[in-house]
């Protein structure tokens, strides 16, 4: 017989801090672990802590191969006593999260290092898809399909057939973010771009045209996770962690994915909260397509399912607007930096609630709301995840 399900601790006195990026670069001749160290590097600098300082390592990255979490404590002369590596790509910042945050909570570490990096060669793409899924290998390679482009054609095709998505829904929000990247110092884009642009650009896999895709790039993104008196006596702005979820292959029954896993537990996330979405300042989606964020914004509650479409004609997403998203630009204008695109959301969220965004901060934000999604096999995205933060003094 199953037991009753356990009940979920809050994370009481368990913060993050010290969000670091590594400038974006489009291709880049040095290795993952170049990019990694960088992060690392950056968050002791900010910190003023050491390696010795450090007892808790989590890592994302594509592009680390032969090596993983455990070969890079030796490279950077780390001796952790908790170890993670988070193969989610677009999930893997929540994930991080959200396990660093119960390590520290159970004493497990005192200090976690969360970090995100890849390189970008000029074949890294290319190579990367060959060995990404079995199921991509054995189901779409076969048949000349490769890559997410084709896996999100069809997911934004279905999407529009029923819930009545325009194109021009997805331009606004790719402009919108567009337009938030010019004030973002990291952003790789920095033409402004407007819809009659978005609408005639080159077609790339019907009914996905260039804006819809992100440009592959190398970059790192990290944060610190420890308790709220440590961040206190290093005088850290911190940001306090109300909840998170994480689910994997939700309704795999779905012919195609119009959904993710964040329907199946967005009451708990809101629960566990305290809030409502009404109480919301700014939310960073997950966006290496625009029709993902659409979904976003559905499955976290922030309207009804369909209600996309409509809920994007009637706000203002940009940093100024009534509705604030991916303020820094997000992937489709910042770039998408292998597995640190997974982080990008949550280390905006980290600087726009401790008051430190870089030249596009959200007046009064106190409250957030980062997802995460990833691991496209040949149909859908397998991983999500989603957490609800709060600046410190909120």
């Amino acid at each position: 017989m199953v037991s009753p399900r356990a009940h979920r601790q809050p994370y009481d006195g368990i913060v993050a801090t010290v969000p670091v990026t590594v400038p974006y670069m489009r291709y880049s001749p040095e290795p993952a672990h170049w990019w990694i160290a960088r992060a690392l590097h950056a968050l002791g600098q900010e910190s003023k802590l050491t390696p010795d300082d450090i007892d808790g390592f989590s890592v994302s990255s594509f592009t680390l191969f032969p090596d993983t979490a455990v070969g890079l404590t030796q490279h950077f002369g780390l001796t952790p006593r908790w170890l993670d590596h988070i193969p989610m790509g677009g999930a893997s910042g929540v994930v991080a999260l959200r396990r660093a945050a119960r390590a520290v909570q159970s004493g497990d570490a005192n200090i976690i290092a969360c970090v995100a990096g890849d390189t970008n060669h000029v074949n890294s793409f290319r190579n990367m898809l060959t060995s990404f899924s079995r199921f991509s290998q054995d189901a779409s390679y076969p048949y000349g399909s490769g890559g997410p482009n084709g896996s999100f054609a069809l997911m934004t095709k279905q999407y529009m057939n029923v819930h009545g998505a325009k194109r021009e829904d997805f331009g606004k929000i790719c402009v919108a973010q567009r337009d938030n990247a010019l004030r973002f110092p990291h952003a790789l884009m920095k033409k402004p771009l407007t819809l009659d642009e978005y609408m005639n650009a080159r077609e790339i896999a019907d009914p996905i045209a260039l804006f819809d895709c992100v440009m592959p790039c190398g970059g790192a993104e990290g944060f610190l996770v420890m308790h709220e008196e440590m961040a206190k006596q290093l005088d850290l702005p911190f940001v306090r962690i109300l909840s998170t979820i994480e689910r994997h292959n939700a309704f795999p029954d779905d012919p195609i994915q119009i959904r993710g896993g964040w329907e199946v537990d967005r009451d708990e996330l809101w629960a566990m909260s305290g809030i409502t979405p009404e109480k919301i300042d700014l939310l960073q989606t997950y966006d290496d397509y625009p029709v993902i964020s659409m979904m976003q914004v559905e499955d976290l509650g922030f309207c009804e399912k369909g209600g996309g479409p409509d809920f994007v004609r009637s706000h203002d997403l940009t940093v100024e607007g009534d509705f604030p998203h991916n303020t820094s630009g997000g992937q489709l204008s910042v770039g998408q930096a292998g597995a640190a695109g997974g982080f990008l959301g949550i280390v905006e969220a980290l600087r726009q609630l401790t008051g430190t965004a870089l030249g596009n901060q959200v007046k009064g934000a106190q409250h957030a709301v980062v997802s995460g999604f990833g691991m496209i096999n040949y149909d859908r995205g397998l991983c999500s995840g989603a957490a609800i933060l709060a600046s410190g003094d909120a």
